[in-house]
């Protein structure tokens, strides 16, 4: 799962970054909730967090702590998210 985010600093100019597996599963950890359960909604609290980490992954500097961040952002919009892609293995005559 992907997920590119516009942060609009409170102060400073708007910004992009984008998640990755480090992020989602960071995520998972934090809320004990598995990415799956997105499909149901995304809440602000959960755009926060991948914008936080994602902008700390792409080296953009951030407050150290993420109510910090929430405290210094002024607005996080979703620009693209690509859904998960499950393939299942081919079925084959090798073994």
């Amino acid at each position: 799962m992907k997920i590119r985010l516009q942060v609009t600093p409170i102060e400073g100019d708007p910004y992009e970054c984008e998640t990755n597996l480090f992020v989602v599963v960071a995520w998972e950890r934090k809320f004990k909730r598995q990415a799956s359960s997105l499909a149901n909604g995304i809440g602000a609290e959960d755009l926060a967090f991948f914008a936080f980490e994602s902008a700390r992954a792409a080296g953009i500097t951030t407050p150290l702590a993420f109510d910090e961040f929430i405290k210094k952002t002024k607005s996080i919009e979703v620009v693209s998210e690509d859904a998960p892609s499950f393939t299942e293995a081919a079925v084959s005559d090798a073994h």
